[in-house]
């Protein structure tokens, strides 16, 4: 392509001031420098762009067509380098978020609702598609931020912890297990497990029953988590959840907890962004909130507070 971003600039300017001096000094280039780059751009083209008469410069009709173009190209890119300016200003943007876990979509709104409060130019999008591949969608551009709890080891991204919670079986009050401590993997041979969709990226299934060689009875695949806990509590399965996402089902008393074995079994959440986007202020404020907003702070303010009253 021959025509550059500098040549539809100084077709611009030499046709608003009629002169290639005056075109110079709004261009900051010397006159000489001016003339050989229009020289320039009408051999490549092949026509002249400008009448000499006099002292001005007049377009031809291929130079009003060029400028016509001109015109709309710069616009262009002058109002798309404003916006990349805004967003690096933290002042608007676009943030595609995804989390890999569905009970997070239970505190997310929450703090979004807080963070669009203090970022009203920044577009927030939540993909839950991206759900099931948080870093395959953030490595081929489809979400800006991925809330994971697998550790990431790939150069190009930029992982944060933000905060760690337990994992931990719940079932219903009246529940043969209900009462214990803790359950080892053994005994969950002759229960229905409940679980969030696809099978093969359960961290109950694969990383606690398969390394124990144990199946369960029956297995129930639920995405929704509203639905997980009903069916938990009309004692149709159990299911493995964090303590913050049935928080206010243990305070009334409608399910129960027992460690994921006796060790229990924890997991360390982090914010994963592309290497360069990690430090854009407004992603910086997006993880900073969820730092200082995690579900598991708020559980425990909640659980500190119900002591207090007791």
């Amino acid at each position: 392509m021959d025509l550059e971003i500098k040549h539809l600039r100084l077709v611009a300017a030499i046709a608003r001031t009629g002169s290639v001096t005056r075109a110079g000094d709004l261009l900051n280039l010397s006159q000489s420098a001016l003339s050989h780059q229009l020289r320039d751009i009408e051999d490549r083209l092949t026509a002249a762009l400008f009448h000499r008469v006099g002292k001005r410069m007049v377009l031809t009709p291929a130079g009003e067509s060029l400028l016509r173009t001109a015109t709309q190209v710069l616009d262009i890119v002058g109002r798309t380098e404003e916006e990349i300016r805004k967003s690096g200003r933290s002042e608007a943007g676009l943030l595609r978020i995804t989390t890999e876990c569905y009970t997070c979509y239970h505190w997310l709104p929450g703090l979004l609702k807080e963070y669009r409060l203090r970022h009203q130019a920044v577009d927030v999008q939540v993909d839950a598609d991206a759900t099931s591949r948080p870093i395959k969608s953030l490595l081929d551009g489809r979400i800006d931020l991925a809330i994971v709890t697998d550790r990431v080891r790939d150069r190009r991204l930029a992982e944060r912890p933000l905060f760690e919670d337990e994992l931990l079986v719940i079932m219903s009050p009246l529940h043969r297990l209900a009462g214990r401590g803790w359950l080892d993997p053994q005994e969950f041979a002759d229960e229905t497990v409940i679980i969030y969709p696809p099978k093969e990226e359960s961290t109950l299934l694969h990383r606690i029953l398969a390394p124990a060689g144990v199946t369960p009875k029956g297995l129930q695949q639920v995405q929704l988590t509203e639905a997980i806990i009903e069916l938990v509590k009309a004692g149709l399965g159990i299911a493995a959840m964090a303590r913050w996402a049935v928080e206010p089902h243990l305070r009334a008393g409608t399910l129960r907890t027992a460690r994921l074995t006796k060790k229990g079994h924890r997991r360390r959440w982090s914010a994963v962004t592309l290497r360069d986007m990690g430090a854009v202020p407004f992603m910086k404020d997006f993880i900073d909130l969820i730092v200082r907003r995690s579900p598991v702070s708020a559980t425990t303010k909640l659980v500190e507070g119900a002591r207090a009253r007791a």
